[in-house]
């Protein structure tokens, strides 16, 4: 499979995202239309994503628990735009056991109504506030056309969820994990993003504001990132979610929600990858640099393998996740373009020659040929690989910035408009007018894919009706 070339990027995006996605080992079709089986490579990436997800999330102060999977249909229906946000994306289960429910169980879609119930039970008081909890588990969306990781019926995701006293501590802490998930982005993920406010349309169903992290892809789509909502008293109420003020008055709480997917993992190969496969950032890949021995014979062999294994241990000292691999059969060639399509961020060649001079040959996957490789010494290896790590997970950071500043356009007119949302993001002053926005989407299939928070001092006038506007937004075709 190493061998077959996949689809070019330029002539067939989408055959070569799905190639790739299955050639590369990260992901499967399930037998049930719409989900997917994340394999094990894929599922060490996840890993590594929530490991880092996690730990910002720890030193915010929030804390995992876990909710049930099904929900009382009842408790989709509490909460009206909730409800009809999602009724047409829900999988129901009427039968248990072999018998007929009372009531009709929800696969959970989102879990802000069955913590609602257990937040009423829990707060009683001001001095119970806030709760910050998190959870990692899987939910169901009934998605018509799905695609690996970027949609499907079920997918792996962390959903937050807290209680506050006022407007305000909601307010930030809605604003908070828009940051968190900013930095995660830029830091580990070396995709840079584009936070902003989702318009009212555009809003998740229940919330009072919608934020979000927008992403451009290699073909020049839109992808969103995560979402941070701040839920008001929408919840609270429905749910009668209440607690005695310091004054001893009893008030409704403020809630949000915030998540991220496996969504992302989809983001990472479209914006990274290349003709030859994934192309993975050192903070997050499996294996952050794999070892392949070249020889010819028996004697060769030992050689290399003892100097081979010398440097995976002092790798792994270094906390560098490293692979020597060892498969018998195959050529070193094939194993070169077996890991460059796995997207491993480092590969360390070691022969002979290398042995005797006590060097290795570091190749970038991010550079091809011979402008990626150096020669380094067995000595102080790790140093090396450290350095030349950090280089490459610097590399894609500026090398996705500098593909979505060269497609991100600011049209003088709705022509301009049209030819910007083919090729990626129009940067366009919008009027707030929600049918505008809509005929904005007939006219170009494009979607208002946030308000940036970063927003210009003037003024300026909507690409579409021409009214005076203050707000500048982000518009693009989306995944």
């Amino acid at each position: 499979m190493a061998d077959l070339k996949l689809p070019s990027r330029s002539e067939d995006f989408s055959e070569w995202y799905n190639q790739l996605v299955l050639r590369a080992e990260m992901a499967d079709y399930a037998p049930v239309r719409g989900c997917m089986i994340v394999r094990p490579y894929g599922w060490a990436l996840w890993e590594n994503i929530t490991a880092a997800l996690d730990r910002r999330f720890k030193a915010t102060g929030h804390v995992n628990a876990a909710f049930p999977l099904l929900i009382p249909q009842s408790f989709i229906s509490k909460e009206q735009s909730h409800v009809a946000g999602f009724s047409p994306e829900l999988a129901v289960v009427t039968h248990g056991g072999g018998e007929k429910l009372e009531e009709p169980l929800v696969v959970r879609p989102t879990s802000e109504t069955i913590i609602g119930h257990a937040y009423a039970k829990w707060i009683q008081s001001y001095r119970d506030l806030p709760v910050l909890i998190n959870q990692w588990n899987s939910v169901v969306r009934w998605e018509l056309r799905t695609k690996l990781f970027l949609r499907t019926l079920e997918f792996y995701w962390q959903e937050g969820h807290t209680a506050h006293a006022t407007l305000d501590e909601a307010e930030a802490e809605t604003r908070q994990m828009v940051d968190v998930y900013t930095d995660f982005a830029v830091k580990e993920a070396a995709i840079p993003v584009i936070p902003g406010r989702k318009s009212d349309s555009e809003r998740f169903a229940g919330a009072d504001i919608t934020y979000s992290l927008e992403a451009l892809m290699g073909d020049g789509k839109a992808l969103q990132f995560c979402t941070s909502h701040n839920l008001g008293q929408n919840f609270a109420k429905a749910f009668e979610i209440r607690y005695l003020d310091q004054n001893g008055q009893l008030q409704h709480c403020w809630t949000t929600s915030w998540g991220l997917s496996t969504r992302v993992v989809g983001a990472i190969i479209m914006v990274h990858g290349d003709d030859q496969g994934l192309i993975l950032p050192p903070r997050l890949a499996p294996f952050q640099a794999v070892i392949v021995p070249i020889y010819k014979t028996d004697e060769e062999k030992a050689q290399v393998f003892e100097a081979a294994m010398k440097i995976r241990e002092h790798l792994a000292k270094a906390d560098i996740r490293v692979k020597v691999d060892q498969r018998e059969g195959l050529s070193p060639g094939f194993k070169f373009n077996d890991w460059e399509m796995r997207g491993v961020p480092l590969r360390i060649e070691i022969g002979p020659k290398d042995v005797a001079k006590g060097s290795a040959v570091l190749a970038r996957r991010d550079r091809p040929g011979k402008e990626g490789k150096s020669f380094v010494s067995q000595d102080g290896i790790a140093a090396s690989v450290q350095q030349a790590l950090a280089d490459i997970q610097k590399a894609l950071f500026d090398r996705a910035l500098a593909f979505r500043e060269a497609h991100t356009f600011d049209p003088k007119n709705f022509d301009e408009f049209r030819a910007a949302v083919e090729k990626g993001f129009a940067r366009s002053y919008w009027c707030g007018n929600a049918k505008c926005e809509e005929q904005i989407k007939e006219a170009t299939r494009a979607t208002l894919r946030c308000i940036p928070l970063d927003q210009p001092s003037g003024k300026g006038q909507c690409i579409f009706c021409g009214q005076e506007s203050s707000e500048l937004a982000i518009f693009g075709k989306a995944y």
